[in-house]
């Protein structure tokens, strides 16, 4: 398969399954750094193209948090967790055990909580991946930025070589009480990388 073939119904079917397993392991791990009970939407996952993606997580001016991490091993590439800024706020209310509406702009103390969620559920992520197909995929230290949306998908795809039709987003929804914790979650893989993610999963290209 190349980057730019169809994704046969196969394809699709086992990208739910890791999207399921891979995001309900962040959400237990999500729970556990907050100490409390994390409840999780089943997921939409799916390949978009860049164009795709920026009309779905909301236009290229929607103000978002992105924790951005180089992925190693065999499957190279660059995993980006997007927040929208509310969301943003929530996670660190909750995290930080603060009232909701508490925080109402990023500090660096912010910033420094929003890197860890996503070095968490990114790692949690990464092992239920790693469990299905016996892959070794190291992340490396999480970044973050907040900007518009299409800067911030620009600086870290464009800029990285990474423009290619097939882009893994799943779209997460966290539950807390009665809070909702929205974010996307985007899989870029270099050129070649899903054929081996397929491969090991035992799916004919």
């Amino acid at each position: 398969m190349t980057d730019n073939q169809e994704l046969t119904a196969a394809h699709l079917d086992v990208l739910k399954e890791i999207g399921n397993i891979g995001i309900g392991n962040a959400a237990t791990a999500l729970a556990a750094m907050v100490n409390k009970r994390i409840d999780m939407a089943v997921p939409q996952s799916r390949f978009l193209s860049l164009e795709n993606i920026m009309e779905l997580v909301g236009g290229l001016e929607e103000v978002v948090c992105c924790v951005n991490l180089r992925l190693e091993g065999d499957v190279p590439g660059q995993i980006l967790f997007l927040f929208n800024l509310e969301s943003t706020f929530t996670l660190i209310d909750m995290l930080m055990g603060m009232e909701k509406g508490t925080t109402r702009e990023l500090d660096e103390m912010g910033e420094s909580v929003v890197k860890e969620i996503g070095n968490v559920l990114t790692g949690s992520f990464l092992s239920a991946i790693g469990s299905m197909t016996n892959l070794n995929m190291i992340p490396t230290v999480p970044m973050f930025a907040t900007d518009m949306l299409g800067a911030v998908l620009s600086a870290s795809l464009v800029a990285g070589g990474y423009v290619q039709e097939h882009i893994l987003m799943i779209e997460t929804l966290l539950f807390e009480d009665h809070e909702q914790i929205k974010g996307h979650f985007f899989l870029i893989t270099e050129h070649g990388s899903l054929n081996t993610l397929f491969n090991s999963l035992g799916i004919t290209i």
